[in-house]
């Protein structure tokens, strides 16, 4: 049983790869502050956040429902980084790699989804 939610390898694995993509945005044009590289920020963030508000929640049903909205801005931030080696500001195998890792964080986040709904 976790004490706290920086216990959890989950948070932890989410927080490093939250890490990296600010990061890989820091040297995006400025022309990208309010753009990508906000997007990509705080949808990142957003993953670490809603794995320590589900830790909070008492029952099954609300640690689910911010459980998939983490796992949503997974997805969200994946999209982001394609879009970003797309149109030729980030390096694809890097992009590869984080985007590996985040699949990896969205099959954890699957399991505690479905050990929570057994």
């Amino acid at each position: 049983m976790y004490h706290s939610f920086k216990d959890m390898s989950v948070w932890q694995k989410a927080l490093s790869l939250s890490v990296e993509v600010f990061n890989l945005t820091k040297f995006l044009p400025i022309a990208e502050n309010y753009g990508l590289t906000s997007q990509a920020r705080r949808s990142s963030n957003s993953v670490t956040g809603n794995i320590a508000e589900a830790f909070g929640r008492k029952t099954n049903k609300d640690k689910s429902n911010f459980y998939i909205i983490a796992k949503g801005s997974a997805f969200e931030t994946q999209s982001h980084l394609i879009y970003g080696q797309k149109v030729g500001y980030f390096d694809l195998e890097k992009i590869e790699h984080i985007n590996n890792e985040y699949n990896t964080l969205i099959h954890e986040l699957n399991k505690i989804l479905k050990t929570l709904n057994s």
